[in-house]
């Protein structure tokens, strides 16, 4: 659930207040950039690695940015307050106004800044995974990059659902194994954890990364090469991983169960994620960027 308050370019506002308008074309073409950050004890959960992300993908869709990473960071807090978030996440975006012809001649930036918060999605045990073959074009130009144009996204894991799956995997056109539609996926085979490289069209998980900087601490090797659904019915163990869930056993791949659902290597990897939170936590003590 959305909170009451938003922040939108200069201020906090409430929900009800915003007034977005049509004549804001990224808006409703879908020209824009986000991230979503997870909240714990009221402090943003790797904001950095988030903001470069951000910059990287808005540099690729030439949006312009004058935002500097200190002022939204700071802003960010203030929303938090105004929420009395503690437990949670939050998003924020960047929307480029002047784009195409279907735009107006209102007062309004080049770029709207959008910043809100949720509750944390709920999710019980292990997750099942449908399949979708071409669910990603990892040749597109914009492979990677975290739009605000969410259709496909939105559409694909309600055709799952309707199935009766939590979320599905997507193929790309070389059928491999790209990503599910808001996760990471990995796979585990002899103690082995293998992830998809960015070149099959996935996006740069902030937990992702993480976990490829992890893996061999905790004695767990983690690569990245290419996978395709075979390897996901062979394998040992499967998780999947983003912002929201951190790191999620799988217990079934279409209408084949796994042999092992939270299995010894997705526990450890799940334990080392959360000593990393925990770490950073203690680090920062108090709301800082890093």
């Amino acid at each position: 659930m959305l909170h009451k308050f938003v922040y939108r370019n200069d201020h906090v506002v409430s929900m009800q207040e915003v007034r977005l308008s049509p004549g804001q074309a990224g808006l409703l073409n879908g020209w824009g950039v986000f991230t979503t950050i997870r909240i714990y004890e009221g402090q943003p959960f790797a904001f950095d690695r988030h903001w470069n992300r951000l910059v990287t993908d808005a540099n690729r869709l030439k949006i312009p940015l004058e935002w500097q990473r200190e002022n939204v960071f700071a802003h960010l807090g203030e929303l938090l307050d105004a929420n009395h978030v503690k437990e949670g996440c939050a998003r924020i975006y960047f929307v480029y106004n002047r784009v195409g012809s279907w735009v107006s001649d209102e007062a309004m930036p080049e770029v709207d800044l959008i910043l809100y918060t949720a509750d944390l999605p709920r999710r019980i045990g292990p997750a099942r995974l449908g399949i979708q073959s071409f669910g990603r074009y990892a040749s597109s130009p914009l492979a990677g990059v975290k739009v605000t144009s969410w259709l496909e996204n939105v559409w694909m894991l309600d055709q799952a659902t309707r199935r009766g799956f939590d979320e599905v995997i997507l193929l790309n056109e070389h059928n491999e194994v790209t990503e599910c539609t808001a996760a990471n996926i990995f796979c585990v085979r002899k103690g082995e954890v293998t992830t998809p490289p960015l070149a099959a069209g996935c996006l740069p998980g902030v937990t992702r990364a993480i976990l490829l900087e992890l893996g061999e601490q905790f004695g767990a090797r983690v690569q990245e090469a290419p996978l395709r659904r075979e390897d996901l019915f062979a394998a040992d163990e499967v998780f999947i991983t983003s912002t929201t869930r951190e790191v999620q056993p799988v217990s079934q791949v279409e209408d084949r169960p796994l042999a092992q659902s939270g299995g010894p290597v997705t526990r450890r990897l799940a334990e080392a994620f959360s000593q990393y939170v925990a770490q950073s936590l203690l680090k920062t003590g108090t709301r800082t960027s890093t």
